[in-house]
């Protein structure tokens, strides 16, 4: 009995809050992968060079990573909720925007407000990034917050996969601007939800930091294993980013090559090109159904393989990690040098080992920083992440493609895995004892509360 009432209990309304968060983030998954979806109607409707397509994606990555500090530190100050509900309101809107924007392809500016929106996605998901995995940590005690971490980034892969799914189908039927205004309704009902949801700690008071953004930043810094954590995640990032972003072109020029019609497409053949367009919706269903059973396997399987071990190695979460992400490095190279049907074997090992880290980094994050530090923690993540990892990645392949071929590129970008592998088994030996530093100032923190 005593040990019933002492053990560590979730909030009353966690099961809730993360059934509501875990649905926004995969319509923020959804709708990030509908745009390499119809990336080839889209660039061919406004004439876009490959490296142009890139600054899409690396736009809205820009603004996401530079407003996820800004908004993470503002959810010190106001409900986290009330910043959800406005993100996804703006995100969606936008959505819509970059539909919209399809009306103006031929004119000079028809780009300008293509890029404009993807400008202000980033900006609407700068403020869920950093504050739903906080309020996760908050409902969840340690014990069972990798488990929770993981349910919510299975969001990652499945709404991945059905951003490519719809993008994919939606193209197909009613054209590219559809698949972006699919998703502005259920945005803005989901917005309305979590403007009505309660902080899981009404009562408590949420310490503001007095020094600068730069200087809690160092602070994290020097947390060993959020540091060598971050850089593992950045290169990954930087991997798996810019191969998502151009893995459905590239495979259906790879489909197109090996059925021979590229000569037919060349000639302005009406079947040719109509069977393009079916390929197309062919390559975004086939690597959406392998990302979304790949990755929710990996996920599942990584968040509770880390879980096993972190009671003998308190290292666990990384060295998974580090293990899974190595293999990824060799199943990445088979995709490029197998015929189909062969390839998509490879791409699915190389989804799964892709996706094994994402409970384990992701809950280490949350587990070596104090709830007062925790929303500008995964903001500053964000940050790093995004701005050396994918706002880099998607022009660079782009762009050495342009000079060499799509083999060369994807090589190049992937050779991080083996860094990120290397920079996580480095971070083991680090993560028990700035685990424990954590958990001794939130009990200290609960301690105060109690009196």
């Amino acid at each position: 009995m005593d040990e019933q009432q002492t053990k560590p209990r979730a909030h009353p309304a966690a099961t809730r809050a993360l059934a509501l968060l875990l649905t926004i983030n995969l319509f923020n998954y959804i709708d990030r992968q509908i745009l390499a979806a119809v990336a080839p109607p889209l660039t061919a409707e406004f004439h876009l060079s490959d490296a142009q397509a890139g600054l899409l994606s690396t736009a809205f990555l820009y603004a996401y990573m530079i407003g996820a500090p800004i908004l993470g530190r503002m959810a010190h100050r106001v409900s986290r909720w009330w910043i959800i509900a406005g993100s996804v309101a703006i995100w969606s809107l936008a959505s819509g925007l970059t539909g919209f924007a399809g009306n103006f392809a031929g004119l000079s500016y028809g780009f300008a407000i293509l890029l404009a929106s993807r400008v202000i996605v980033g900006v609407g998901e700068a403020g869920y990034g950093p504050a739903a995995p906080a309020l996760i940590s908050d409902y969840f005690p340690i014990e069972r917050r990798g488990k929770m971490m993981a349910l919510f980034y299975v969001a990652i892969p499945v709404g991945s996969a059905l951003g490519y799914v719809l993008g994919g189908q939606m193209n197909k039927w009613f054209g590219w601007r559809s698949a972006f205004y699919s998703v502005v309704i259920p945005g803005l009902l989901l917005a309305m939800l979590a403007w009505f949801m309660r902080e899981p700690h009404p009562q408590r008071k949420r310490e503001t930091s007095t020094g600068t953004l730069r200087a809690d930043a160092l602070a994290l810094l020097r947390i060993p294993s959020y540091f060598l954590n971050t850089a593992a995640m950045t290169a990954m990032t930087f991997a798996i980013g810019g191969i998502a972003f151009w893995i459905p072109k590239y495979m259906m020029q790879r489909m197109v090559e090996q059925q021979g019609l590229q000569p037919l497409i060349a000639l302005g053949n009406d079947a040719a090109i109509q069977q393009l367009g079916e390929i197309l919706a062919k390559v975004n269903t086939e690597f959406g159904i392998i990302v979304v059973v790949a990755g929710i396997l990996s996920t599942l399987t990584g968040t509770w393989l880390g879980e096993k071990l972190r009671p003998r190695f308190s290292g666990a979460y990384f060295t998974v990690s580090g293990v899974a992400i190595l293999l990824a490095f060799p199943c990445t190279l088979a995709m490029l040098k197998l015929p189909f049907p062969y390839a998509w074997f490879a791409v699915f090992g190389s989804v799964f080992f892709l996706f094994f880290n994402t409970g384990p980094a992701n809950t280490a994050l949350a587990n070596v920083t104090s709830s007062h530090q925790r929303a500008t923690a995964f903001a500053m993540n964000i940050f790093f992440i995004h701005a050396f990892g994918d706002a880099i990645s998607p022009p660079l392949i782009g762009w050495v493609k342009t000079r060499t071929t799509w083999n060369t590129a994807f090589i190049l970008v992937s050779l991080a895995m083996v860094l990120a592998s290397a920079l996580w088994f480095i971070a083991a030996r680090y993560l028990g004892a700035d685990t424990a530093v954590a958990e001794k100032i939130e009990a200290e923190q609960n301690a105060l509360e109690a009196k």
